[in-house]
């Protein structure tokens, strides 16, 4: 694609995906990865009016077993999770997320841990109400840095279908 404001370059616009190249079956893996601090979690806990003393009481954390430590907020991870992908997959391609599902955290994420994010295309079909318009399934994994899987979730979007000039 070429832009009167870059003369004789190429032009590279970052975007996600519209909905005919998304393949079904095709797994994205998101980097760079994002290490979570404590300030994190506690802007997150409490932005989020959370005042569950497990993400927020150090000294109440510690004497709590199996962990014995503050962790970092489930719903900040699903979060974090999800924006991995959007530079990826869904940046100005996407109309809205339809719904989530299947959602687990089977492992803690603790302070300083790195979440690391793909994505798996699970389905897609063209919308029968909305012309120019798809949905798309997708099954989004969170690993820490040791390659331990810490969240996973089924999310359906409705995504945008490539603009008639750009076919």
């Amino acid at each position: 694609m070429t832009d009167s404001t870059a003369g004789e370059h190429p032009v590279v616009e970052q975007r996600g995906l519209w909905f005919e190249e998304f393949e079904v079956g095709t797994v994205y893996r998101h980097r760079p990865g994002r290490t979570v601090t404590e300030a994190d979690n506690v802007l997150f806990t409490t932005l989020t009016m959370n005042t569950q003393p497990l993400h927020l009481d150090e000294a109440d954390s510690a004497a709590r077993p199996p962990f014995h430590s503050r962790l970092v907020n489930s719903m900040f991870t699903l979060s974090t999770l999800v924006g991995l992908s959007v530079s990826q997959l869904t940046l100005g391609t996407i109309v809205a997320n339809l719904g989530f599902s299947e959602i687990a955290f089977p492992a803690p994420v603790f302070h300083g841990d790195t979440l690391y994010g793909e994505t798996l295309v699970v389905d897609k079909r063209p919308s029968k109400s909305r012309p120019g318009e798809g949905m798309v399934t997708l099954r989004h994994t969170a690993r820490n840095q040791d390659g331990v899987v810490v969240a996973t979730a089924t999310r359906a979007t409705l995504v945008r279908m490539r603009p008639e000039e750009e076919r």
